[in-house]
């Protein structure tokens, strides 16, 4: 039988199909792994979950007026699964601390040890430091009192550093190796070399294609004002102590949280939900082959503060150029150290300026941070929620409350003002009146009494009722307790019996109760709490809990999610305030004829509530002043609360007041112009 296909053909024809099988495979090859097409099981691949921040909402004042944004930046992680598994790992890691150093770029270096030979470890760790290495210490099971010295010569064993490499060029690697693996030891998230970097700076990068370096989007802080910097705080990664408490709010443990002011406080609106993605690359270079979200990224809220920009504005700028005005009156060594303004809405008891000076730059301030903590005029400290002060006469309300309250005076009661108070032979205070004119007012009542703000009254009413009386009243007003301002601040104390001897081991005399009913001895309050007070008497008798919140709205405005409610920590009954409303007619008698501040608002288009105080601060120095007021006396809307350290008085304080209800008031556009964007008014 003859063949019908010869076995030479045969084969050439496998010859030919294996020649087409190897052109097929080396297509894929190049099609699959040279050019970065998605890869199987049969390319070594790594895949990780990433983090997609989430766009922090923005802050505005009351009107919508735009105080902090975000907006995008670009920061350098480093990915670690992608760069172990290579054999020169070190050099690249090194290549991109030179690159960064060559471009000006600082990068993250947390590692506590010193950059340079004779290694010792750093002085001033902060916490997040000291707690990472206890966690590397302990996790390779290494001795926690290792020398700084013999952890490097571990390190470079643990890392492969060869010895024939530079010192100083092994401390970079060692410190990104470090960074790295801290992450893992300690259950941080991808550690990110540097951020807010430039896109220059990444071009720069990417034509040098380091493998594991990855460039990322998030967002930065943006102010729009220059003013209210103790309240709007700022934001930072957070530290060990911080991640305990956010990673059960799914915080990735870079995150970045609001550290101090509103940006902490409201935390809970402003930070959203991050996304989540997982994210496959090429082990041998970390070219990206495949992204799949697991989680949309959903941006924070926006928060509505309760402050007017522009009384903010008026405020600071009217306690700045009082101070400067007074220090340029003195002498070198009696100067004003600061002060402190707080304009508070009387029904609602939302915050509408918050003012202390020193004041800084928050733009600034991380730039300026070293400067700013060895300044010794101490411009972070808020002296509106922080500072405690005494009253002075500020405080005779509260006398007269006490007095009222007890039976001991009533409306028309009268106290004839001797000018020396001589019930006790070691003891005999005087009245103002007595050392500038040589006797007292005469008889007054309670309105006189507040008008004239006559000590001798008070030291008659505070001896006769007792300190527990005056302690009860100070205390139904909220001294001595925090206002609930949600930025924080200080509870203050109330002279008392029980004060001074827990805290100071000392008795109590009848002195000290003479003095407490003046404002002075141990009673030490805040601004806030004294703007608090005052607009509790404007109000007729109701301390409501303060807030820096108005409102909150959606992501894209379109949504109220909240808006703040007004919240009483105590209503007076009306008996209490009956006698408030005599308080009341005490107050708006200081700006008439006889008081002192007539000559400010005597003739005010606005009829003002007010009461002056003066405090002496020691023997060599001016005295503080303080001042309180609210108006329209007769439909009151707001209260203000001024104290400036050595002001020397309350009546030479008082135009800040004015400054800020000329503001108030007036042309309320003068200082910023509200757009109807994003704006709470149509």
């Amino acid at each position: 039988m003859r063949k019908l296909v010869r076995t030479g053909r045969i084969a050439a024809l496998f010859v030919v199909f294996f020649i087409v099988i190897l052109i097929y495979i080396a297509k894929m090859y190049q099609l699959q792994i040279l050019d970065g097409g998605i890869s199987g099981d049969l390319v070594n691949t790594t895949t990780s979950v990433e983090t997609i921040a989430a766009s922090r909402g923005n802050i505005l004042d009351r009107n919508g007026t735009l105080l902090v944004s975000s907006e995008v930046s670009y920061y350098i992680t480093l990915d670690r699964s992608a760069l172990i598994g290579m054999d020169n790992t070190n050099e690249i890691l090194l290549e991109l601390a030179r690159t960064a150093a060559e471009y000006g770029v600082d990068y993250t270096d947390t590692f506590p040890v010193t950059k340079g030979a004779p290694f010792e470890y750093l002085a001033d760790q902060s916490g997040n430091q000291s707690y990472a290495l206890s966690k590397y210490l302990e996790y390779f099971d290494l001795d926690p009192e290792i020398s700084a010295s013999d952890l490097i010569v571990w390190l470079k064993d643990h890392y492969g550093i060869d010895y024939t490499v530079p010192i100083d060029e092994a401390r970079v690697m060692i410190g990104l190796r470090y960074e790295m693996e801290t992450r893992v030891v300690v259950g941080m998230d991808e550690y990110i070399f540097a951020d807010n970097v430039t896109t220059d700076f990444i071009s720069i990068l990417e034509e040098r294609g380091l493998p594991g370096v990855k460039v990322e989007i998030s967002t930065s802080r943006v102010y729009h004002t220059k003013y209210a910097a103790h309240l709007l705080g700022y934001i930072g990664k957070m530290n060990a102590e911080e991640y305990e408490i956010y990673k059960e709010l799914d915080y990735p443990m870079n995150a970045e949280v609001g550290k101090t002011g509103v940006e902490q406080a409201f935390e809970e609106y402003l930070h959203g939900t991050d996304g989540l993605r997982r994210v496959t690359r090429y082990a041998e270079n970390g070219a990206v082959i495949g992204v799949e979200t697991i989680r949309e990224e959903d941006p924070g809220e926006n928060v509505y503060l309760s402050i007017d920009i522009g009384v903010q504005q008026a405020a600071e700028e009217s306690l700045k150029d009082k101070i400067i005005a007074l220090n340029e009156q003195r002498e070198s060594g009696d100067m004003v150290t600061g002060g402190a303004v707080v304009v508070e809405s009387v029904k609602d008891g939302q915050v509408i300026a918050l003012a202390s000076y020193p004041t800084f730059d928050i733009s600034k301030f991380f730039e300026n941070y070293n400067e700013l903590i060895n300044d010794v005029t101490n411009p972070l400290f808020n002296r509106a929620t922080m500072g405690t002060y005494n009253p002075g006469s500020t405080f005779k309300m509260v006398t007269g409350y006490a007095g009222l309250r007890a039976g001991y005076i009533g409306r028309y009661t009268t106290i004839n003002d001797t000018g020396v108070y001589t019930r006790y032979e070691d003891f005999q205070p005087r009245c103002w009146l007595y050392s500038t004119a040589g006797g007292g007012h005469g008889p007054l009542d309670i309105v006189d009494a507040l008008r004239y703000s006559c000590n001798y009254f008070f030291y008659t009413v505070g001896d006769n009722i007792g300190a527990d009386a005056i302690v009860n009243a100070a205390e139904s007003f909220g001294f001595g307790s925090s206002t609930g301002i949600e930025i924080g601040d200080a509870p203050g104390t109330v002279a008392s019996p029980k004060y001074k001897e827990e805290a100071l081991g000392e008795a109590w005399y009848a002195a000290d109760t003479l003095l407490a009913s003046i404002g002075q001895s141990h009673n030490y309050f805040t601004p806030v709490q004294l703007a608090n007070y005052v607009s509790a008497i404007a109000s007729g008798g109701i301390v409501n809990r303060m807030t820096l919140l108005n409102s909150v709205r959606s992501a894209d405005y379109t949504e109220t999610v909240l808006y703040s409610q007004p919240e009483k920590l105590q209503e007076f009954d009306e008996l209490g305030k009956s006698y408030i409303s005599i308080l009341q007619e005490g107050m708006e008698a200081v700006s008439t004829v006889g008081g002192s501040s007539y000559s400010i608002f005597g003739n005010y288009p606005v009829k003002v509530a007010c009461k002056t105080g003066t405090v002496q601060s020691d023997s060599d120095s001016s005295n503080n002043g303080v001042f309180v007021c609210y108006a329209p006396a007769d439909d009151p809307e707001i209260a203000v609360a001024i104290v400036i350290e050595k002001g020397k008085s309350g009546a030479q304080i008082q135009t800040i007041a004015k400054d800020i209800l000329d503001y108030y008031f007036g042309n309320r556009t003068e200082y910023v112009t509200v757009t109807a964007e994003n704006s709470l008014v149509p």
